[in-house]
């Protein structure tokens, strides 16, 4: 999922860093063609490429006008909570949550273990991302990273630098860099990891030589998990929590802040009540966000921030907070059913 500047494109896409501008310009064909020389001609003298083989790697490549169209457009309106929640926290996705989780059983409970994160919420990431993994782009990663890099002057540089990335992962990981598909973006894999934060993040979680986030589910959650602890997952800390506001509270409207800005303490003093006990002097964001029947408070503690981190949204980081919730919730049930009709635990 992306958000931009404010409005929501309904694409699975993550870890894109950075906000791109809705409208702008696009490169002339001339200006296109002088930009991919000069990045051939940085990747040979940089990197040890060859000019053939970079020549050659795109002459097969075009600007991808539904890439510029996809990434040019401006979204038809703001979602609100309710319905950006409405996409994500469905029957069927925690349904497939459920199921994919029973069948990676031993690879989320590994993940989970080794690098100290919640399982639900690695479950949630790749339902959000890819529903499981089920729909990971459709577009040639080289030609939507060339499209951006070469014919979107307000995002050239971010772009550059990702197909550069590319092609050096492409080279390290043996990949086709002409056959991978992904986001137009250039967003890959199960996880949807742009190519800096592939190279930066994805682990070889089976040590058999290769960092696979298409097909190797051992490689995906290993690598979400290592996203998430390199960002400072916190062990058994909360996330989030709902909040509600005594009548007659002094508090300004909530920021809705990606940043921790706010202590529990200071919220307290000014009108919510929290359900948690927690230290007074606990950083927190607080939210305000348009539910079905009005305004809906939440407070985010130090691991939602760092969901924040993969994908820079509150309401993101909200919806996987949500959706961990109903798939774990409905992890247990399933578990339970089956140990009254059987008398053994499934675990």
């Amino acid at each position: 999922m992306m958000v931009i500047t404010g409005k929501i494109f309904v694409q699975p896409i993550a870890a894109l860093a950075a906000v791109l501008m809705i409208t702008a310009p696009v490169a002339q064909a001339q200006d296109v063609a002088e930009a991919r020389e000069q990045f051939i001609a940085r990747m040979v003298s940089d990197h040890g490429f060859t000019s053939a083989e970079l020549e050659s790697l795109f002459a097969g490549v075009e600007v991808n006008q539904r890439v510029l169209e996809a990434i040019s457009r401006p979204a038809e309106r703001v979602l609100t909570w309710h319905e950006y929640r409405d996409l994500f926290i469905t029957e069927e996705r925690v349904s497939s949550g459920v199921d994919f989780w029973s069948s990676h059983a031993d690879e989320i409970r590994a993940a989970s273990e080794r690098y100290g994160v919640a399982p639900e919420i690695l479950v949630a990431i790749l339902g959000i991302e890819t529903w499981f993994g089920t729909r990971m782009g459709r577009y040639r990663v080289l030609e939507s990273l060339s499209t951006l890099a070469f014919g979107y002057p307000p995002r050239s540089r971010f772009f550059t630098n990702e197909l550069e990335a590319f092609l050096l992962l492409a080279r390290e990981e043996k990949i086709d860099a002409e056959a991978v598909l992904g986001s137009y973006a250039g967003a890959m894999g199960a996880g949807q990891f742009i190519p800096t934060s592939f190279r930066a993040y994805a682990v070889d979680a089976n040590a058999d030589g290769r960092r696979d986030l298409w097909a190797d589910w051992q490689d995906v959650l290993g690598s979400v998990a290592n996203y998430f602890k390199v960002h400072g997952w916190r062990a058994a800390e909360p996330v989030a929590e709902r909040v509600t506001r005594r009548p007659g509270a002094t508090a300004q409207e909530p920021a809705n802040s990606l940043d921790l800005n706010d202590t529990v303490g200071a919220l307290a003093k000014s009108g919510y009540v929290f359900a948690a006990a927690l230290p007074d002097a606990t950083p927190v964001t607080v939210l305000g966000l348009e539910g079905r029947e009005g305004t809906e408070y939440w407070v985010g503690y130090h691991n939602f921030h760092v969901i924040t981190r993969y994908n820079r949204s509150v309401m993101y980081a909200l919806a996987t907070k949500q959706l961990a919730d109903e798939i774990s919730m409905a992890m247990q049930r399933t578990a339970s059913a089956v140990t009254e009709k059987t008398g053994e635990d499934p675990a």
